[in-house]
C-alpha cells in the first residue's frame, strides 16, 4: 500500500479534476501551437497547484513534502499532459531561490512563480557542453556592478515562455572549467535574445529553444548565492533532478501499460482476444512486474528525499532503471497495438516518441551508468553482505 496521507488524496483527485478541465481537452491545441499557452499557469497558480513548497509569505503552501510532486508528476502523466512540464517550473527550477538566493531575491520572484505570472526556465545546456559542464563555453565577466553575459544555450524547455532564466556561465574559463555563476535573466533584458521554438520528435507541446546572450547587464543582486560556485549548485540538485525524472517515467510506463492492457482485451486474433495469447500474458506479466518493483523503489526514495537522505547514486540508479523500464514498456505497448501502435490517432504511438527523451534528459543512461560504476569501484562501496 503506497503512503500518502487524507489530505494528499483530497489533493490527488483535486489536481485530476483540474487537469481534466483546464488542461488536457487542450492539449491537441497545444501540439499543433508548439507550445502551452501561458493562462494554463494561471489557472494552476490561482487554485494552488503549480508551486506547493514555498512558505506562506511567498503565496505557497510552504508544505515540503515531496509526495505532492510526486502526486502531481503522476497525475499529469496519467492525464497525457506531460508536455505540460509543470515540474519543470515548480521542482526544478523554482528551489534555486530557495536554496542559494537571498531573501531580496525570495520576496522579488517568488509570489510571481507560485501565481504563475512568471515562467521559469534553466539554461545550462550547449551544443558541446551536456552533461560534461565543464565544456561550457558562456561566460560572465565581473563588471563590478554587475556581471556581462555572453554566449548561447540549446535545448532550454520553457525557452520561449520563459520570463526568467537562471543561465550557468563561466566566471573563469581560462584558469577553472568549474568556476560558474548563477545568474537572473529577466524577460526583456536588452542583449537577451531568443531563437526558434525547436522542432522535435515528440512533446511537441513542449516549448524548446535556443537562447543567445549578448552583452547582457546582469545586475549583481540578480546573482544566485556566491559567484563561481554555480557548479556546486547545480550538482547539488541533481538528486533531485533525476528523482523528478524517474517518478515521472514509472507513472508513465504504468500508463501505457494500462493502455495496452485495455487495448488487448478488446483486440481480437484468430477469433479470441490477443489477451488470451501466451506471450502477451507472459510480457505483460513481466511489465507489470517491473513497474510495480520500481514504483517501490521510487517511493523508498521519496520517503528518503524527505529526511535528506536521497544519494546521487541513488537518483542515478532510479532514473537509469526507470527510464529503461518506461521505454521497454512503450516498445511493447507499440507492437502489441499491432499497425494502430503506429497510427498518431491511438495514444500510444504519441507517448512512444514523446518518451525517447526521457533516456536523455537529465543525464543519459549511459551517463547514469558512469556514475553509479564509479560508486561501485570506490572504497565508498558496501555491499549488503558487508
Amino acid at each position: 500500500m503506497r503512503q500518502f496521507t487524507e489530505e494528499q488524496q483530497m489533493f490527488r483527485d483535486a489536481y485530476r479534476k483540474f487537469l481534466e478541465s483546464e488542461v488536457q481537452p487542450h492539449m491537441p491545441r497545444f501540439r499543433e501551437q508548439g507550445i502551452v499557452d501561458r493562462e494554463i499557469f494561471r489557472k494552476a497558480g490561482e487554485q494552488g497547484f503549480l508551486m506547493i513548497w514555498p512558505d506562506e509569505k511567498y503565496g505557497g503552501m510552504g508544505d515540503r513534502d515531496f509526495r505532492y510532486e510526486q502526486i502531481i508528476m503522476e497525475e499529469t502523466c496519467r492525464a497525457g499532459c506531460g508536455e505540460w512540464f509543470n515540474t519543470l517550473h515548480s521542482r526544478l527550477v523554482g528551489p534555486y531561490f530557495e536554496k542559494f538566493g537571498n531573501e531580496e531575491q525570495r520576496q522579488r520572484f517568488l509570489p510571481g512563480c507560485v501565481r504563475g505570472d512568471t515562467i521559469l526556465a534553466v539554461a545550462m545546456t550547449e551544443p558541446d557542453a551536456g552533461s560534461d559542464l565543464s565544456g561550457m563555453r558562456s561566460t560572465a565577466r565581473d563588471m563590478g556592478d554587475h556581471f556581462l553575459l555572453n554566449g548561447s544555450k540549446t535545448y532550454i524547455s520553457n525557452g520561449i515562455n520563459a520570463d526568467i532564466v537562471i543561465v550557468a556561465a563561466k566566471t573563469d574559463p581560462e584558469n577553472n572549467p568549474y568556476a560558474l555563476a548563477l545568474l537572473v535573466v529577466e524577460r526583456g533584458m536588452e542583449g537577451f535574445e531568443r531563437g526558434r521554438n525547436l522542432d522535435k520528435m515528440g512533446m511537441h507541446a513542449q516549448d524548446t529553444a535556443e537562447l543567445f546572450f549578448n552583452n547582457v547587464k546582469v545586475p549583481r543582486e540578480n546573482v544566485l548565492g556566491e559567484p563561481g560556485k554555480g557548479f556546486f549548485y547545480l550538482m547539488e540538485g541533481l538528486a533531485e533532478e533525476r528523482l523528478i525524472s524517474g517518478a515521472g517515467a514509472i507513472a508513465n510506463a504504468r500508463m501505457a501499460f494500462d493502455l495496452t492492457r485495455r487495448f488487448v482485451m478488446e483486440r481480437k486474433v484468430f477469433g479470441k482476444p490477443l489477451s488470451k495469447m501466451q506471450n502477451t500474458e507472459f510480457r505483460m506479466a513481466e511489465m507489470d512486474t517491473e513497474i510495480d518493483i520500481m514504483q517501490v523503489y521510487v517511493d523508498h526514495a521519496v520517503a528518503l528525499h524527505n529526511e535528506g537522505k536521497l544519494t546521487a547514486n541513488m537518483g542515478a540508479k532510479i532514473k537509469l532503471q526507470a527510464t529503461e523500464i518506461e521505454w521497454c514498456m512503450l516498445d511493447l505497448g507499440v507492437q502489441l497495438h499491432g499497425g494502430a501502435g503506429y497510427m498518431m490517432e491511438y495514444p500510444i504511438s504519441y507517448m512512444f516518441t514523446s518518451s525517447r527523451i526521457n533516456r536523455i534528459l537529465a543525464g543519459s543512461s549511459e551517463i547514469m551508468k558512469y556514475i553509479i560504476g564509479r560508486d561501485v569501484f570506490s572504497d565508498q562501496y558496501s555491499s549488503m553482505f558487508d
